[in-house]
C-alpha cells in the first residue's frame, strides 16, 4: 500500500484548478481519488471528475468530488489511472478491474493520460504476465469466444461466484491468453471487428506518462522520451 500511496501522491499533483478530471478504476487509482478529494477540501480545487467506472464514481462521490460524465465533458484534461501491465513503448494492458471500455473511452478524450503502477507491472511484452481482457455481448458468446480462439488465443469467460462476470456495460469479458504480443496496435483492430467484441483491455498509443513506485522511490517515464 506504501508504493500505491507515494505513485499516487506523485500523480495527483498534476491536477489542476479548473481542470477536467478522468478518475480511473483499480487500487491504486482508488487511492488518487481520494488524494484528489483531499485537496478539494484542503485546497478549495473547482474541479469535475469524470469516472470511468461505477465504482469510481462512487468513490469520487464520496470523497467530495463533483462528477461529470464524457458526455457533458468531451475534452477530459488530465486522468490518472492504473494499469495490469506497461512494456517498454508505454502501451498497456488494462481491464482485469472489468472497466476497459469506459477507461478506454476517457483515455481516447484526455489530454494528459497519467498512469500509476508499481514496479511489478512492467513487462517485456505485453500478455507477459496477464490475460487479455476481451469485452464481449451476452448473446451468442461462445460463438464469439470461439471466433478469438481462432486468432490464436485460449479464451476464458471470466467468473465471479461461479457465474459470469458481468460488467458496468452489461456485458461479458473473456480473458485470453495471447502469449507474446508482438503487434498490439494490430491486434487491438483484429479483435474489434470480430462481431460481438464490445473492445479490449489493450490500450496503445494512449499513456503520455507512467509513474512507477519501487523501493527506491518513484521513477517518471514520458511517451515523448521512449
Amino acid at each position: 500500500m506504501e508504493l500505491k500511496e507515494a505513485v499516487a501522491r506523485e500523480a495527483v499533483k498534476l491536477v489542476r484548478d479548473g481542470t477536467v478530471v478522468g478518475l480511473g478504476s483499480g487500487s491504486t487509482a482508488s487511492i488518487a481519488i481520494r488524494l484528489i478529494g483531499d485537496r478539494v477540501r484542503e485546497e478549495s480545487l473547482d474541479i469535475t471528475g469524470v469516472p470511468t467506472s461505477t465504482a469510481s464514481e462512487r468513490l469520487g462521490m464520496e470523497s467530495g468530488i463533483r462528477i461529470g460524465t464524457l458526455d457533458e465533458h468531451p475534452e477530459v484534461d488530465i486522468t490518472i489511472d492504473g494499469a495490469d501491465e506497461v512494456d517498454p513503448r508505454l502501451d498497456l494492458v488494462k481491464g482485469l478491474g472489468g472497466a476497459l471500455v469506459r477507461e478506454k473511452m476517457v483515455a481516447v478524450a484526455t489530454g494528459l493520460e497519467v498512469i500509476v503502477v508499481d514496479e511489478s507491472k512492467m513487462v517485456d511484452h505485453l500478455c507477459q504476465k496477464v490475460p487479455l481482457p476481451v469485452e464481449i455481448v451476452r448473446f451468442a458468446h461462445l460463438a464469439t469466444m470461439r471466433r478469438l480462439r481462432a486468432l490464436g488465443s485460449e479464451p476464458v469467460l471470466r467468473l465471479r461466484n461461479g457465474e459470469p462476470f458481468v460488467s458496468d456495460n452489461g456485458n461479458y469479458i473473456a480473458d485470453c491468453r495471447f502469449g507474446k504480443v508482438e503487434d498490439a496496435k494490430t491486434l487491438e483492430a483484429e479483435l474489434n471487428l470480430i462481431p460481438g467484441v464490445v473492445d479490449n483491455g489493450l490500450f496503445v498509443g494512449l499513456a503520455d506518462r507512467v509513474f512507477v513506485a519501487s523501493e527506491d522511490g518513484v521513477r517518471t517515464l514520458n511517451r515523448t522520451t521512449q
